[in-house]
């Protein structure tokens, strides 16, 4: 039987060549109302391993993707680990191993519970921001699927199911999945899956969803925002609307980098921009890691600092079979592909994982969002000592939640232009 595929997007969106025996959900869930999923059993100490796994993740795929982006970078690493957690749920042996040692997943006794625990916590109601996330299974109608396997996913990742007709109306079917990505993620990511992706052959799509809007604690004012200079490498500059305030901020350098912490209103959520000295972006990117991650962040101390960030808005795409495959679960992709927890057979392979992603920053505060599919196919002295933090030159930035640590969002800034 020909094996078909598993698709990843911005949000999170899983492709896989297989379909749910009989769905009970005409639709899922829209993105003002998410469920909550069972995290009895979940600890402190087990949400931490989920939140370093995670993390590790997000470091090891930035490393794979400065191999080949040479611009602008962002994705959703927790986006990118839901999508393939569900998959990873209906994995056996190789296939299985490989997927648990690139996602550091930790046994499922932890993974379950801990990850549904984490799930909540990013629904929860009665925020001063907005973040949501949320899971779905699109099956095709009829298709002989484990009940065991979709009662996993919806019971600890909220994955409820629908049936499709991928065979008959495949085209419908696509347009059905894309617009509940675009109600996820208050229509930020569009078109996730490109016509003619789904066939006769598509036998399951898990989706998984993310979406972030937050103002900032400390806003920036319009009117002191001016055209300036941003350098894209040490000899190319451009032009970008340079945002500017002087306030209390947790602040830390060192003689190759600084560190700014910028929380959003509620102070559970924060930015943290990496700017390396002397434009020496490949020098931080060979030694950023969640260990030195730790360690920095130990040393911020808050403190009046003179800040510059230029204003952003740019969106992601990313094919990332090649890059999972290179970054070590190769089976999953071919025929040795075991995927039997879903349907009893090895009868499914994941043949593309698509990530899409959008981030807006200006003075008010930032909007993100993100889908995974996976288918089964200028310069100013300091005064009083006070530390001046000119993002006039690439950098790195993440979104992470204060109690947790848990990376959400991670990019790079080439050129705030694009």
């Amino acid at each position: 039987m020909t094996k078909k595929f598993l698709l990843i997007g911005g949000i999170v969106i899983l492709f896989i060549g297989v379909a749910v025996a009989a769905v009970l959900f005409l639709l899922p869930y829209n993105s003002t109302q998410p469920t909550s999923v069972d995290d009895t059993g979940s600890t402190q100490t087990g949400i931490q391993e989920v939140v370093n796994a995670n993390n590790k993740f997000a470091f090891d795929l930035y490393s794979e993707f400065n191999k080949t982006e040479k611009g602008n970078i962002f994705y959703s690493p927790y986006s990118i680990s839901a999508a393939l957690a569900m998959t990873y749920e209906g994995a056996k042996g190789q296939t299985a191993n490989e997927m648990k040692s690139i996602f550091h997943f930790p046994e499922n006794n932890v993974l379950r519970p801990n990850f549904a625990a984490i799930y909540n916590e990013i629904n929860k109601k009665d925020k001063s921001y907005k973040l949501s996330t949320g899971n779905a299974l699109w099956a095709q109608k009829d298709y002989p699927f484990l009940e065991d396997y979709i009662s996993r996913v919806e019971k600890y990742y909220g994955g409820k199911a629908v049936n499709l007709d991928f065979a008959e109306e495949s085209e419908k079917s696509r347009q059905t999945i894309n617009n509940w990505v675009e109600d996820q993620t208050n229509n930020k990511i569009k078109d996730l899956i490109p016509a003619g992706t789904l066939d006769e052959m598509t036998r399951l799509v898990l989706t998984n969803a993310i979406y972030f809007k937050g103002k900032w604690m400390e806003k920036f004012d319009e009117k002191d925002t001016r055209d300036e200079n941003f350098r894209i490498s040490k000899n190319n500059s451009v032009k970008v609307p340079m945002m500017r305030q002087n306030d209390e901020f947790n602040y830390t350098e060192n003689d190759k980098l600084q560190i700014l912490k910028m929380p959003y209103s509620g102070e559970k959520l924060s930015m943290l921009i990496f700017l390396p000295k002397d434009d020496d972006i490949e020098s931080l990117e060979n030694s950023i890691t969640t260990e030195k991650l730790s360690e920095w962040k130990e040393d911020l101390k808050e403190q009046k600092v003179k800040v510059y960030i230029p204003k952003f808005k740019f969106k992601t795409k990313y094919l990332m079979s090649e890059n999972l495959e290179a970054m070590g679960m190769p089976t999953a992709f071919g025929g040795a592909a075991d995927f039997s927890g879903m349907t009893g057979k090895m009868d499914l392979a994941i043949s593309q994982v698509i990530h899409q992603a959008f981030i807006k920053v200006n003075e008010e505060g930032t909007e993100a969002a993100a889908a995974t599919a996976v288918g089964v196919e200028g310069s100013e002295i300091p005064m009083h000592k006070i530390p001046s933090f000119r993002a006039d030159h690439p950098f790195i930035f993440l979104i992470q939640d204060k109690s947790t640590g848990n990376i959400l969002f991670m990019g790079r800034v080439v050129d705030p232009t694009k």
